[in-house]
């Protein structure tokens, strides 16, 4: 007989929270990963020594980080968001990458590609003190101070937002240890290959030259 396993999102505060649309629909909620979760998938967190985005079948991690990436592609989450930004997400795949440092240069002004319908971004920094690599939502693409929102990379807040050719974020610059995991949801499963793929590449190369 099977036990079951308690998420480690909170979900009933994501479901509490309101969708803000300055400059663009988006959520942030602080302690999405419960409290009691944080601890564990910290020490289970992938040792990433490099800057940009990994596939997680390339990193090495712990139980408690596993059942965190479990715990995003499951029906309940899905339909959670899809509700919160009202779009249908039946049929469309969940994505996931983890970042483990920024490099200087990251953080520019951007929008995410049009394969991407919702982008999460869960972050996992004991603390933050640095001015840089904190996100700001963007009113403009060209100009870093006109934000509505800027969030702080600390452990269990979340940040979500429905994309699109408006949906403009960067951060000042920062260089260090930034521990994120993206969720995105796309357009189909093509994307999810496709993407998967090149980061795969990326980490490969990234590992066999250091100055990638």
């Amino acid at each position: 007989m099977s036990v079951a396993v308690a998420s480690p999102l909170d979900l009933d505060q994501f479901r509490a929270t309101p969708v803000d649309t300055d400059p663009f629909p988006h959520v942030i909620v602080p302690g999405f990963l419960k409290s009691s979760a944080i601890a564990a998938v910290n020490a289970d967190y992938p040792r990433i020594d490099k800057p940009g985005s990994f596939p997680a079948s390339e990193l090495d991690f712990g139980p408690a980080f596993a059942g965190l990436l479990d715990a995003f592609d499951t029906p309940e989450v899905t339909q959670a968001f899809a509700e919160k930004f009202g779009v249908d997400l039946a049929d469309h795949p969940v994505m996931i990458t983890v970042r483990g440092r920024c490099r200087a240069k990251d953080g520019q002004i951007h929008t995410d590609s049009k394969t991407k319908i919702i982008t999460v971004l869960l972050y996992m920094n004991a603390s933050w003190e640095a001015p840089g690599g904190q996100l700001r939502l963007l009113r403009s693409a060209d100009d870093l101070e006109d934000m509505a929102a800027e969030v702080p990379p600390q452990e269990g807040t979340l940040l979500a937002f429905l994309n699109g050719p408006t949906a403009w974020h960067g951060h000042k610059p920062f260089e260090g240890e930034r521990r994120t995991i993206q969720v995105n949801w796309v357009t189909d499963a093509g994307v999810v290959a496709r993407e998967q793929a090149r980061h795969r590449l990326s980490a490969r190369l990234k590992r066999l030259n250091p100055f990638v």
